[in-house]
């Protein structure tokens, strides 16, 4: 009997409001939407101080910029997940 009432608990704990992910998912791009705000703020302000790195900072800047936005996929995988149910 209590293999029947898991079951059922883990089946109710999938379903959440497609509403409720919605928020959440936005909730969770503030985060990588703040990295990108800042990456790209740290490379125009080096390249300010010193314009010959330019080119390596574009490629540290791209390159951490594509970290921080696989978090913000990530979210709306989850998101898409969350919300089928």
């Amino acid at each position: 009997m209590s293999n029947i009432v898991l079951a059922q608990a883990a089946e109710q704990a999938v379903n959440i409001n497609p509403g409720l992910a919605a928020i959440g998912y936005g909730l969770g791009a503030i985060g990588p939407g703040i990295g990108v705000g800042l990456i790209f703020a740290a490379v125009i302000n080096g390249t300010a101080r010193q314009p010959e790195a330019q080119g390596k900072l574009q490629g540290i800047g791209f390159s951490t910029f594509v970290l921080t936005e696989v978090l913000a996929l990530i979210g709306i995988v989850i998101y898409f997940i969350a919300s089928a149910g």
